[in-house]
């Protein structure tokens, strides 16, 4: 029998009530008040007027805050908003039983951070849009509200772009990717489609043009991109650091600004990042200047600029959100753009990059940061991680999946599982809410779950699989 607490993320509040089990059967009926009968639908189980469990809108706090009570008669649902009924209904199928009883009681629970994300490269190996909405599905289960695509790098461009054909018909076909391995790209309804699936799942899409560093695909596709208009040969290894859009060149900020508003366009989310992270190749000066000119693009149609941290080596606009990924103690950009009003998601490579190794003979990731095993990917606070960076400044948190080794579907969620859940407790929960031990004993619990449900899991030795 599971107890009222075998939730991941912990809830806020929780009591449990002795003798109010309520066991869901084949004849349970599900009351939808208005405005909830689409949320409802996910827990799978019929509607009717006279349902006892039932879904309401109302009551104060956060979109995606609930209170979910249950007694011997039923089950009542209440949220201010969708979003929290759809996280509720994530709690119940957690606590759901194998004979369908759920712990009798009382949850009131609540974000930490607005934002709790996970990034997914597609474009060092591309994965489907099946295999995104699968992911999708697999993740929202720990409410997971932000799907973070990094849709272009050296190695492959993965969305297309009006205007520039090239850029998929050349660097998204057979041949990219690291080793050549993962060829693939998203037309402009395949990514509308992903966009919408996700947004039913309270998931919001944040896609990312990598610049003015990580461009070699593009240029590939496009010479008139390069210092001097020559070609260039395609790259499918995994080197940094080495490409470079041109600073001084109005045919980048044609390029750039024709992808800008392409990708806005198709995004309805706030959020559209613009990479700006290992741009070795890119004088200080050059780097200065190109941001300079792309930041305002974004704000231009309607999106909040992010970046990974480096690009608040300059100044940024209140809007923009640094993405700190190193493993430094410190960094004083990002403490200098919080100073300024920035809000920051906290990433650290050392904690939170799911394509780290779980330990030095794992088959898949890289260990640049070191090996990240559970306990070390659970054992920290965003809130800690930065001087100049306290609480109040932070927006939330992102893993990071960087697929340099993955060929599968079944490799990301290996990497993904059990290390994201660690990851979203830490953005949802408050920090006395957080244990380790408790935290150990419910991810056990899962393992049935992720094998019924065909989900790939590191069994990591930190962890008593049940």
């Amino acid at each position: 029998m599971r107890r009222l607490d075998d939730v991941i993320p912990a809830p806020v509040s929780v009591t449990p009530a002795d003798g109010a089990d309520f066991t869901i059967t084949a004849d349970t009926r599900v009351q939808a008040g208005p405005g909830a009968a689409e949320v409802a639908a996910f827990l799978g189980l019929p509607l009717s007027e006279d349902g006892v469990v039932r879904f309401a809108l109302g009551g104060d706090g956060p979109d995606e805050s609930y209170e979910l009570d249950i007694t011997a008669g039923g089950v009542a649902v209440t949220a201010p908003a969708p979003a929290g009924l759809f996280n509720a209904v994530q709690t119940i199928k957690q606590l759901r039983g194998d004979d369908g009883t759920l712990p009798g009681g009382r949850i009131a629970d609540r974000p930490r951070f607005a934002y709790r994300g996970v990034m997914l490269d597609v474009a060092r190996h591309f994965f489907t849009v099946d295999e995104v909405k699968a992911y999708i599905d697999a993740i929202v289960a720990f409410k997971i509200n932000h799907l973070h695509l990094h849709l272009s790098d050296d190695q492959g461009w993965r969305l297309e772009i009006a205007g520039w054909p090239r850029l998929t018909e050349v660097s998204g076909q057979s041949g990219t990717g690291v080793d050549g391995e993962g060829p693939g790209f998203y037309t402009g309804d395949h990514y509308t489609e992903l966009v919408r699936y996700a947004a039913e799942r309270f998931v919001t899409i944040v896609p990312e043009i990598d610049m003015p560093g990580h461009v070699n695909a593009a240029q590939f596709a496009y010479p008139s991109l390069t210092a001097d208009g020559q070609p260039i040969a395609q790259r499918t290894d995994t080197e940094v650091g080495y490409s470079s859009l041109v600073a001084g060149s109005e045919t980048t900020y044609a390029f750039v600004e024709d992808v800008i508003r392409e990708v806005a366009a198709l995004t309805p989310g706030p959020f559209l990042h613009i990479g700006g992270d290992e741009a070795q190749a890119t004088a200080a000066e050059d780097y200065r200047t190109f941001m300079t000119r792309v930041l305002p693009l974004v704000g231009k149609y309607g999106k909040r600029a992010v970046g990974w941290h480096e690009m608040a080596a300059v100044d940024l606009p209140d809007t923009a959100v640094p993405q700190f990924w190193r493993t430094e103690a410190a960094d004083e950009g990002t403490a200098r753009a919080v100073a300024s009003g920035s809000q920051v998601i906290m990433s650290p490579a050392d904690r939170t990059y799911l394509d780290m190794k779980y330990d030095p003979d794992f088959r898949l990731g890289l260990d640049w940061a070191g090996c990240v095993e559970l306990d070390r990917a659970y054992d920290w606070d965003p809130a800690d991680r930065l001087p100049g960076v306290p609480e109040h400044a932070l927006l939330g948190v992102e893993a990071a999946l960087w697929s340099e080794t993955l060929r599968s579907l079944a490799d990301v969620q290996t990497m993904t599982f059990p290390r994201l859940p660690a990851i979203a407790e830490i953005g949802w929960s408050p920090r006395s809410a957080r244990d380790w031990q408790s935290f150990r004993r419910r991810v056990a619990t899962y393992a049935p779950r992720w094998q019924e449900a065909g989900i790939a899991f590191h069994r990591t030795p930190t962890v008593d699989w049940v």
